[in-house]
């Protein structure tokens, strides 16, 4: 797990998992930038996990991932050669904005997906992905953005449009809403 240095709430965190899991966290310094972090959190395996290994990359900022979203993406893609990334059909119309906030163009949404975490990739692939783009001062907005970029082509895995990302008061009003009106024991 990629943690800012500093967090002021891992420690209680790590004490409450502590007591509730036996599962082993291993730490690494958050980046400045998301692909930061990410392959800080891939190199902190490195000598644990083989290339073949899938590793899954998932934005805290998405509290309301369901189990029934990471039981989809394990399942549709435990075959795949490299793995792919939970998304969800553009439903809102979109507009290119051109000059002062008019609108330039209508973007057809027939192909657009959202893209959501987690994404889920073979450690090996997705390490050097990540190590390249960096190499050439790019950097991801996503894994998957780092993979096409060597020219893979990640599966997309449908998702709940309820996996929300957390980035406004708006957004953390409505995943409490979502949070709090889930049955027990599966988030949305």
């Amino acid at each position: 797990m990629a943690l800012a240095p500093g967090d002021p709430y891992w420690a209680e965190v790590e004490a409450r998992m502590a007591r509730s899991s036996r599962t082993e966290i291993s730490l690494a310094s958050g980046g400045t930038q998301r692909s930061h972090s990410v392959l800080n959190g891939l190199l902190a395996l490195e000598g644990r996990a083989s290339e073949g290994d899938w590793v899954l990359v998932h934005d805290a900022a998405r509290p309301c991932l369901s189990g029934a979203d990471i039981e989809r993406l394990l399942t549709s893609l435990q075959a795949h050669p490299l793995g792919g990334l939970l998304a969800a059909p553009a439903t809102d119309t979109f507009k290119r904005e051109g000059n002062e906030q008019e609108v330039e163009q209508t973007v057809d949404r027939a192909r657009l997906w959202r893209a959501l975490t987690p994404q889920m990739f073979r450690y090996g692939r997705l390490s050097e992905a990540l190590k390249q783009a960096h190499a050439q001062d790019r950097l991801p907005t996503d894994e998957a953005q780092a993979l096409e970029w060597l020219g893979e082509r990640p599966v997309l895995v449908q998702g709940s449009v309820a996996n929300i990302k957390v980035t406004s008061l708006d957004d953390l009003m409505l995943a409490a809403a979502l949070l709090t009106r889930t049955p027990p024991g599966d988030n949305p």
